[in-house]
């Protein structure tokens, strides 16, 4: 029966969730891998915990997927993911030997359960994996990645850094997409950061950056970046977008999730119709608004903008003197106090819009929460994926 015995499948879920203990088994995997074939390791960080998660959420993702009987969407992942590999330097004697480790790893650990129905899926789904993966790079004539120097440099609040990038040869991704990168303080680390400008012809780009408490590879660029360094980056990923034919928009954006959001609303101003879009840009404190000159440049000549600043806090710590000063100009909104989830409700449940919403995960499932209670229809929400 192959992919279509669901009991099968479902055993295999259970085998990689790492809800359900997983961890053994993709250890396992990985460990197999890097051993018969020594070059893998080369293409992973020293670091593998988050590897090995993403990993295994990934699968249990995808054999939900094949249990549903839903195949456009994983072949669709999957090959997407194929191409994206490119840029680290997998090859198709790569594929081979992870097939072979990823087969062998899911035997050993059913090894109680192991019959020939389980066996069958097993191929069949391991095959669908590296297969369409395998398939989608081979095809792929565009190049794996772009390389780029940075420009400018502005940190702009003590955990935010603006930086621009002119890139050897033009990147193209739609607005409020977002791309991987690598930076040269964390070699094969690679990261999503949404560009902040639509995509350029003459390969500029810019991206908003927040230093993360316990993140590396963040904590770096904010600190670390240099005028001259090289950046690589890869792949537009995401599909957050607004139909300018449809309804109004709201758009909330918690601190650099304002990246993807100003992106698009760049790019509106491009066309001479649209609909109405209210921002609620917010922070912790008024200091954090780093971009709300910009905002006010913007909306002053597209009437169909509005910008309402936030802050959770009305007054500014010590520390905002050494950073630019933020305070809105003359006619935007005037600032709001609170989370941008109590902000935003205050207004009504905005049932009637497109909805964006973008930041970190904790303001996103709260703010989606909210609006949800208030009445707004869940699938009006738009938001990237929250472990990206």
């Amino acid at each position: 029966m192959g992919l279509d015995d669901r009991q099968a499948l479902e055993t295999l879920q259970r085998a990689v969730d790492p809800e359900q203990g997983s961890a053994p088994l993709i250890r396992d995997f990985y460990t197999q891998w890097f051993a018969t074939d020594l070059s893998a390791r080369d293409l992973f960080p020293p670091d593998m915990d988050s590897q090995r998660d993403v990993f295994a959420r990934a699968l249990t993702w995808l054999f939900g997927e094949l249990i549903a009987q839903r195949a456009e969407e994983p072949v669709a992942f999957l090959a997407q993911l194929g191409r994206d590999h490119r840029k680290y330097g997998v090859t198709q004697s790569h594929y081979d030997s992870m097939q072979e480790a990823l087969y062998n790893a899911l035997h050993r650990h059913l090894e109680p359960e192991w019959d020939e129905r389980l066996a069958e899926a097993t191929h069949d789904a391991v095959a669908l994996v590296i297969g369409v993966m395998r398939g989608a790079a081979d095809a792929e004539d565009s190049p794996a990645y772009c390389d780029g120097t940075v420009i400018e440099h502005h940190r702009v609040t003590r955990d935010v850094s603006v930086i621009r990038l002119q890139l050897d040869q033009a990147l193209f991704y739609h607005p409020g997409q977002y791309v991987t990168v690598q930076v040269p303080q964390w070699p094969r680390r690679w990261r999503y950061l949404s560009p902040a400008v639509p995509s350029d012809r003459s390969g500029g780009i810019e991206f908003h950056i927040r230093s993360v408490p316990g993140g590396m590879v963040s904590t770096a660029i904010v600190a670390e970046t240099k005028i001259g360094d090289r950046w690589r980056m890869s792949s537009p990923h995401g599909g957050l977008h607004v139909d300018r034919d449809g309804e109004d928009v709201l758009m909330v954006a918690g601190s650099t999730g304002l990246a993807p959001l100003r992106n698009i609303i760049m790019d509106m101003t491009l066309h001479g119709e649209n609909p109405r879009v209210h921002l609620f840009f917010g922070g912790r404190y008024p200091c954090d608004l780093y971009d709300l000159k910009t905002l006010w440049h913007i909306a002053s000549t597209n009437p169909w903008l509005s910008v309402t600043p936030v802050s959770e806090y009305s007054t500014d710590p010590p520390w905002a003197g050494q950073y630019p000063d933020v305070q809105p100009p003359r006619g935007l909104h005037v600032r709001q106090t609170g989370t941008l989830a109590e902000v935003v409700t205050r207004y009504g449940n905005w049932g009637d819009r497109q909805i964006l919403i973008c930041g970190g995960p904790d303001m996103v499932t709260a703010t989606k929460a909210a609006l949800v209670e208030r009445g707004a229809p869940a699938e009006r929400i738009q938001h990237d994926p929250l472990t990206r």
